[in-house]
Formats: C-alpha cells, structure tokens, sequence
C-alpha cells in the first residue's frame, strides 16, 4: 500500500489551511490522502471502530465530511480516507506518522491559548515524526519559489533532498540558504572576511553538487548571507511556497528531539515549513 499524506483536522481555520495543503501535497505525489480528527479519550469508551464511529458527535461526524469533501472538490481524483480513533492527539497522530509519508498539521488548534503562536500537539509531532511534518501557519502560493536551510549536518543533507524533490514536482526554483555569522563588527570589512565568506559559498556549493545531478531540472540559487539563520530564512520565507529546515543542524544537544533553529522558524516562518529528519 502506497503510504498517505495524513493531515490533523480539528475544524480550527488553520486545520482548513492545513487540509488544502495536504490535498494538492497529495495530489502532486498521486498519494492518497487520509484525514484524521482524533476524539478526546474523555469521550469514548468504545473498543472498536464501530463503537467509536457511534460516540462520535454529529460535530465530530461534520467535521471530517467537510474536511474530505473539500479535498475531493479541489482533486476530485484523489483517494480520501478519513478515520476518527480517540486518543492523545499527539500520540495518535506519531501512530499514524509510522505508516505516513508526511504529516500535515495547522500551527495551532483549537485548544490552548490565544498567544501561543504553536499549538503543543504541533510541537510535539514536529520533534518525534520519523519523516517529513509539514506545519502551515500561512497558506501560500504563487512565489514558484523553495527555500531550504543548509548546514552540513545529516539532518541539512535530508533538507537538501527533500527541497530538491519538492522544487521538482512544483516546477519552482530552489533558494539554498546557509546562513553564518562573522564573529566580528558586521561594520568592519577584511580579508579574513572574505575568505571565511567564500569558504561557506565553496561549502554550499559542494553539499549542492550531487542534488543538481540528480535534478537537473530546478534552478538553484545559492545564498550565503551573513547573519542568524532564523532571520535569513524567516525573511527568505515571505517570498516562498515552502520552507524547508531539518530538524536539528549542527549545534545544540543530541538529546534534543528539535534544534532551536527549526523551533524558532515553526512560529515565524512566513509560509509553510517543512521539518525534515533523516529516515533510520
């Protein structure tokens, strides 16, 4: 069986975004589409799925008719499954991810509060899925435009990839970005500069080499700008259909399920970001 996109509903106007995403995701890879909305454990005590089916609400029921309805009217030849199990959200959603080729959340649900810019249920899933999580805080379209960070780390390596694959199905051209930081005064020009600024660019260029083997359709931009690579990517983003990070670069702790880099960009990315982690 070919592994679905699976997108989180929760009837939330970010949820709706999310499920337009997933749909044309779905569409582009000729991957079916499954949509989950996941019943609080506090709501069922039924032990199969027909006894489930009968504790969910007419609300719960409207929820995820809607959801595949609108995804077959866009793409009307997509294969749309839809399933209500209760549980964790978070939990059922990492249970689903094993058997998924992404997962596609809304950056926040309908629970919590009004200031959080990520929902927990987000956090949570971006930091433990074994493959690509897609969060969409901001729908857009119409840039022709990937934008991907690049360190040199394995999880920057799975970036690349996937980046490449996706400016390929969407006909769009990839922004490389790998972002560093002169340790001295910005104001201050040298030739140390210089040469630090060409080793990033021949860096950026090496771990490029092979994905532009491979798909020799996409043109790439190479861009190493000097300065934090949560501003040069959050600002790249404003002019992109999707950015593109790995879950954790070269710094921070091994114990940590996601870098800061990527934490910060999932509530300030100006388009859709996708969290990548090599496949074991």
């Amino acid at each position: 069986m070919t592994d679905p996109i699976v997108v989180g509903v929760d009837g939330s106007g970010r949820s709706l975004r999310a499920l337009v995403w997933a749909a044309h995701e779905a569409a582009l890879r000729h991957r079916p589409l499954r949509i989950i909305h996941v019943l609080p454990l506090v709501r069922s005590y039924a032990t199969t799925e027909e006894g489930r089916d009968r504790e969910a609400s007419a609300w719960d029921l409207g929820i995820v008719a809607e959801a595949a309805a609108i995804a077959q009217e866009a793409h009307p030849d997509l294969e749309v499954t839809s399933a209500l199990p209760s549980g964790v959200p978070a939990a059922v959603l990492l249970a689903e991810a094993e058997h998924a080729h992404t997962i596609v959340l809304g950056a926040k649900g309908r629970g919590g509060f009004g200031s959080l810019l990520l929902g927990s249920v987000a956090l949570q899933v971006v930091g433990h899925t074994p493959g690509p999580v897609v969060i969409v805080g901001h729908l857009t379209t119409g840039h022709g435009r990937v934008v991907v960070g690049a360190d040199g780390s394995a999880y920057s390596r799975a970036a690349l990839a996937y980046a490449f694959e996706q400016a390929s199905l969407r006909g769009a051209q990839l922004q490389a970005v790998h972002a560093w930081s002169h340790p001295g005064p910005h104001a201050y020009v040298s030739a140390a500069q210089d040469t630090m600024a060409k080793e990033h660019r021949e860096a950026l260029e090496e771990w490029l080499a092979p994905l532009r083997e491979e798909h020799p359709d996409v043109g790439v931009v190479a861009q190493v700008p000097d300065e934090s690579p949560v501003i040069a990517l959050a600002r790249a983003s404003d002019r992109a259909d999707l950015l593109v990070v790995g879950s954790r670069g070269l710094g921070g702790f091994h114990g940590l399920a996601l870098g800061s880099v990527s934490h910060h960009l999932l509530q300030f990315s100006q388009c859709p970001l996708a969290v990548i982690r090599p496949r074991a």
